[in-house]
């Protein structure tokens, strides 16, 4: 599980093992403003809207973010192992109630320094007015600035720490 030092209340956002209503209200309690939950939103290989209701309820709905993951156009859960029927759009629509933000990988061009797929990343951010952070292949400035203007946040890992992005615009 995640520890978290109850001296340091930094405003984070935390996702990992928040398969509970419980152990998101320790987590919120902790510290965090947000929670990010990811396989526990999904049963039977559909959305729980039980749960998302339920988690929604407890902490409020803008203190939640979806994770919804994609590969080959399904929704991908259980670190990104398991392969659901449900495609990231029906599980965006049927989630929106109940967060106040999407956290959407592609897995596909994850890590792969190739650049992402705009327009599957676009079909999210057309599938809710929520606010959509994506991941995912991001490799260019180029990239997060068309992100950016269909307002989009971008998640640039490997390509930020391999330097490809540097951080700073030359």
């Amino acid at each position: 599980g995640i520890v978290i030092d109850h001296r340091w209340r930094l405003p984070c956002r935390v996702g990992g093992g928040i398969r509970s209503v419980e152990r998101a209200r320790e987590v919120l309690a902790s510290g965090a403003h947000a929670v990010i939950a990811s396989s526990a939103l999904f049963r039977d290989g559909m959305v729980d809207l039980g749960f998302a209701r339920a988690l929604a309820d407890a902490v409020g709905a803008e203190r939640v973010i979806a994770a919804v993951d994609s590969r080959g156009g399904h929704v991908v859960i259980h670190g990104w192992k398991t392969i659901l029927p449900i495609t990231a759009i029906e599980a965006v629509r049927a989630l929106e109630p109940y967060c106040a933000e999407f956290l959407y990988t592609h897995v596909d061009t994850e890590g792969l320094m190739q650049g992402t797929d705009m327009d599957a990343v676009m079909a999210v951010r057309l599938a809710t007015a929520r606010r959509v952070t994506a991941a995912g292949g991001i490799t260019t400035w180029d990239e997060i600035d068309r992100l950016d203007t269909a307002g989009v946040d971008a998640v640039v890992g490997m390509a930020g720490y391999t330097g490809q992005v540097p951080l700073e615009r030359g």
